[in-house]
C-alpha cells in the first residue's frame, strides 16, 4: 500500500473513530441527563399531589375529582397512583395508563429504601416512599417525557449532521496532508531512478520548514551518496593507479631483460636482476596496500591492531636516512611529558606506514633545506596531532583545493617523478581509520600537513 493511501486511511478513520465516540459519549450523557431531570420532575409532581390530597381530603369526592383533572393531568402522559402507609389505593390519576408489577414495587419501598426507578419501554417509572404532615405515603408514576424525547431526537439529528460534516472535511483534509507529506518522498524516489555513482553533485529537495525529518534524511541521504561516490572514485582510480604503478616499471622491466638476453657480462646481469628485483617489490607492496584499502571499503578487512605512531614513524625515517642519509627530522612531544597510551592508534600497520611514508618522503623530496620538523601532540585525549613541516616552495591557494585528488600535480613538483597519487591514497588511508589530513602554508616557504587519529 503507498504511503499516501496509508496516510489518507490511518488519519482520516482515526479522527472519525474518535468523533463518533465523542458524539456518542455526549449522547449518552444527555441521555442520563434527561432521565434524572424527569424523574425529578415526577418526583416533584407526587409531592404537589400529596399535598393537594391533604388539603382537599376532606371535601366532597366531586371537588377532588375536579382538582384531579385539572392539577394532575396538565402536562403529562402519565398514571400516578398513591398510597397511604398500609400500602392501600388512596388515589390514581384519570388515565388509563397501566403500570405493571404494581405490588412488586410496593413490596421493594419501604422507610429504609425510599427510591426505586425503572423503565417500561420509553416511559420513566419510580415508586417512592416519603412522609407528609407527619404521614407516611407509597407512590408510583409513570410517564412518558414527551419534550425531552423530542429534544434527544434533536440531538441526535444534529450530531449525525454534524458527524457527516467532519467526516467530509477529515477527509478532504486527510487527502490534502497526505499529498503534501507522500510528495516530497514521491520526488525523492524519482530523483532515485536517475540517481548514478558517476554523479558529481549531490541530490538536492525542496525542503520544507514543517519537514525537519525529511530535510534531515535528505541531508543524510546526500552524505551517504557523497562517501558512496568517493568509494566508487577510489576503486576507479585503484585501477588507473595500479595502471600507471606497472607501466613504466613493466616497460623498463622488459627493456632490461631485453638487454640482459644480449648481454654475456655475468656481473652485470646479476646487479641487473637486483635492481629489478626492488621494483617488483615495491610494486608488490603497492598492489597490497591498493588490495587492503579495497577490503576496508567493502568491510572485508578485520585486522586491525594498537600501533604505536611515533614508533611507526622512527622506522619509516631509518628506512628513509639509508637513502637521503644527510636528511635529518625533528621529532617533538607537545606536551613534553609522553603519554604513551594516547600514542597508540588501532588500524592497519601496512596502510598507515604508507600513507606516513608517503608524507615524509615527500617532505625530503619537497625541501630546499635538509632538515623537517615532526611534532605529536597528545595534549587532547580523545585526539592525537602530528603535524610535518619543511621548507620549500608553498602550494597556491588554488592549487590546495585539488591537492587532495587524483592525479593533481603541483607547480612545485615540476622535474620530479610520480603520477599525482600520493597524497589521495593517504588522504584515503587516513579517512579509512577515522582520521583527516589538512595542508597549511603559514608563511611563504612553508609547508605544513596535519594529521588527526
Amino acid at each position: 500500500m503507498k504511503i499516501r493511501s496509508k496516510i489518507l486511511i490511518y488519519f482520516s478513520s482515526t479522527v472519525i473513530v474518535l468523533v463518533a465516540f465523542a458524539m456518542a459519549i455526549i449522547f449518552l450523557l444527555f441521555s442520563e441527563y434527561r432521565e434524572e431531570q424527569f424523574q425529578q420532575q415526577q418526583y416533584g409532581k407526587i409531592q404537589y399531589t400529596l399535598k393537594l390530597i391533604n388539603r382537599y381530603k376532606e371535601l366532597s369526592a366531586e371537588v377532588s375529582l375536579l382538582l384531579d383533572e385539572q392539577d394532575i393531568n396538565d402536562f403529562y402522559d402519565e398514571k400516578l397512583l398513591v398510597f397511604d402507609v398500609d400500602k392501600r389505593p388512596i388515589f390514581s390519576s384519570l388515565d388509563n395508563l397501566s403500570v405493571k408489577n404494581i405490588d412488586s414495587i410496593l413490596s421493594m419501598l419501604s422507610p429504609n429504601k425510599n427510591w426505586l426507578e425503572g423503565k417500561e419501554d420509553n416511559y420513566d417509572v419510580i415508586g417512592v416512599y416519603l412522609e407528609n404532615d407527619s404521614s407516611g405515603y407509597y407512590a408510583i408514576s409513570k410517564a412518558y417525557d414527551a419534550f425531552g424525547y423530542d429534544k434527544m431526537n434533536y440531538l441526535r439529528n444534529l450530531l449525525f449532521s454534524i458527524f457527516i460534516v467532519i467526516s467530509i472535511v477529515v477527509l478532504l483534509v486527510s487527502f490534502y496532508l497526505s499529498k503534501k507529506i507522500s510528495g516530497p518522498i514521491a520526488s525523492f524516489a524519482e530523483n532515485l531512478k536517475h540517481m548514478s555513482l558517476t554523479d558529481k553533485m549531490p541530490m538536492n529537495f525542496a525542503k520544507d520548514d514543517s519537514s525537519y525529518e525529511l530535510s534531515n534524511l535528505t541531508e543524510k541521504f546526500n552524505q551517504l551518496l557523497e562517501r558512496t561516490q568517493e568509494a566508487f572514485s577510489f576503486q576507479k582510480h585503484s585501477v588507473q593507479h595500479i595502471s600507471h604503478e606497472l607501466k613504466t616499471p613493466l616497460a623498463v622491466l622488459l627493456s632490461e631483460l631485453e638487454r640482459l638476453t644480449q648481454n654475456d657480462d655475468l656481473n652485470e646481469v646479476r646487479a641487473s636482476l637486483d635492481k629489478q628485483i626492488i621494483m617488483v617489490k615495491s610494486l608488490g607492496d603497492t598492489i597490497n596496500i591498493l588490495l587492503d584499502i579495497t577490503k576496508y571499503e567493502t568491510g572485508d578487512f578485520n585486522q586491525s591492531q594498537p600501533i604505536r605512531v611515533d614508533e611507526l614513524l622512527f622506522d619509516i625515517i631509518s628506512e628513509i636516512n639509508t637513502i637521503s642519509p644527510d636528511f635529518e627530522f625533528e621529532v617533538e612531544y607537545y606536551p613534553k611529558e609522553i603519554y604513551e597510551e594516547r600514542l597508540i592508534v588501532l588500524g592497519n600497520e601496512r596502510l598507515l606506514r604508507q600513507a606516513f611514508g608517503n608524507l615524509l618522503n615527500n617532505a625530503v623530496s619537497y625541501s630546499m633545506g635538509k632538515t623537517a620538523q615532526i611534532k605529536m601532540d597528545c595534549s587532547d585525549p580523545e585526539q592525537l596531532k602530528i603535524t610535518i613541516a619543511n621548507n620549500g616552495k608553498s602550494i597556491t591557494e588554488e592549487e590546495q583545493k585539488h591537492l587532495f585528488t587524483h592525479f593533481f600535480r603541483g607547480g612545485n613538483s615540476q622535474k620530479k617523478r610520480g603520477y599525482g597519487l600520493g597524497l589521495a591514497l593517504t588522504k584515503r588511508i587516513l579517512e579509512l581509520h577515522s582520521g583527516s589530513i589538512t595542508y597549511a602554508s603559514p608563511k611563504p616557504g612553508q609547508n605544513v600537513f596535519t594529521v588527526s587519529l
